[in-house]
């Protein structure tokens, strides 16, 4: 590793309730590295990734993230480290009834002041900054289109373009082709792989899918019950090896069933604790 890791945990825990969702996590991620968090759902990929952005607070142990202290920010001072820190989503998260390029422009909403209504209420230099963007995912004709019409792949797109908006040097994805089909899913996984490395970002993605992941990443986590189980560069990785993650869980259908029990109850934990901070 190098000596300045952008990206840094040392023994973090993180419970929901009764449900241990990471335990005594520590890792390290350098700069222009590509890195595929890799488990079954309920493995706590989506929580380690929610801790970098700020969306988790530890239980115990540190989190660092382009040398700031992640927990510690407030207001101001977290709203710019995730200006710096792009954030793929599995669902798109956009608004399907506006433009393609007005969903783009959101991304830039952190630098701007006031609130905008419509495509003339952004400044033309972030117009044609987004647009593009969306000819960098190969999107431009589908500029002025509703969002809603587009495929879950050009959705997907999208989402990669807005986040670049945000000029990030790192890029969170969070299953990101979790509902997209094999074809459109290795699209968009070498489109976010080839923007990584054009622009030298860190890229860091959740994933199930152990091919996908072989064939994409620099270098594999794997995670089983909070547990960091597996951290080994991807070159030279064989399925068989990276299966091992899942054993476990696929001795029996008995053991299946308690892994889904588990993810409900932390679905469960994260909408109590986030009505309580309503």
């Amino acid at each position: 590793m190098s000596a300045s890791p952008v990206i840094r945990l040392d023994d973090v825990s993180k419970r929901f309730g009764a449900t241990q969702a990471l335990e005594e996590v520590s890792l390290e991620i350098e700069a222009g590295s590509v890195v595929v968090l890799l488990g079954l759902s309920g493995s706590g990929k989506s929580t380690l990734l929610r801790h970098l952005d700020g969306l988790e607070v530890p239980t115990s142990g540190s989190v660092e993230v382009l040398g700031q202290s992640v927990p510690e920010l407030r207001g101001r001072a977290l709203r710019a480290l995730r200006g710096r820190v792009g954030f793929i989503f599995q669902q798109f998260e956009l608004v399907g009834s506006i433009t393609v390029l007005e969903n783009v422009l959101t991304g830039a909403l952190a630098r701007l002041r006031g609130p905008r209504l419509g495509l003339p209420s952004y400044p033309k230099a972030l117009r044609e900054q987004a647009f593009a963007h969306l000819e960098e995912v190969g999107l431009a004709a589908q500029a002025f289109q509703r969002a809603d019409t587009l495929s879950g792949g050009q959705q997907q797109r999208v989402a990669i373009a807005r986040a670049l908006m945000q000029d990030p040097e790192i890029l969170l994805a969070d299953e990101p082709v979790a509902s997209l089909d094999p074809e459109s899913s290795d699209q968009v996984m070498n489109l976010i792989r080839e923007i990584g490395l054009r622009r030298g970002l860190t890229v860091v993605c959740s994933l199930h899918q152990v091919d996908l992941a072989l064939a994409w990443a620099d270098r594999i986590v794997g995670l089983r019950h909070g547990r960091v189980v597996l951290d080994t560069p991807a070159e030279g990785l064989s399925k068989e090896q990276v299966m091992e993650i899942y054993g476990r869980v696929a001795t029996s259908t008995a053991e299946i069933a308690a892994l889904q029990d588990e993810l409900l109850e932390t679905v469960a934990a994260i909408a109590a604790e986030e009505n309580a901070a309503r």
